[in-house]
């Protein structure tokens, strides 16, 4: 049997733009992606702060240092530059390996900056 956990989060990441005709994703800096262990095209689950939506995406690089968080496509109806959210991937593991597990969580601050 397996479980599924949090794999990795970025917490408190800042929207920077929306680009509504794109097929639909997410652009995330590459040197954020590396640091919450982000493969591209990795399955995310997205939760927005500022009104409580919440989508399932992909994630696709953006330039290394940009701090840009790009919400591509449809779900650019559901979240707006500037807001804050919580970018999270899961990953499924043994009873036996889920117990010893701990999820890489970063932190951002407002310029999408890692904090810790």
């Amino acid at each position: 049997m397996f479980v599924k956990l949090l794999k990795s989060k970025l917490h408190r990441a800042r929207v920077t733009a929306t680009k509504l005709h794109y097929p639909g994703s997410i652009a995330v800096d590459s040197e954020l992606m590396e640091a919450a262990d982000l493969l591209p095209y990795e399955f995310v689950l997205v939760a927005d702060l500022n009104n409580g939506n919440r989508l399932e995406t992909y994630v696709v690089p953006a330039e290394a240092g940009s701090g840009e968080i790009v919400v591509l496509g449809a779900a650019a109806h559901l979240i707006q530059p500037e807001d804050v959210v919580i970018i999270m991937s899961f990953g499924f593991f043994t009873h036996e390996d889920a117990k010893d597990f701990k999820p890489k969580i970063v932190l951002l601050d407002e310029n999408n900056k890692i904090i810790k």
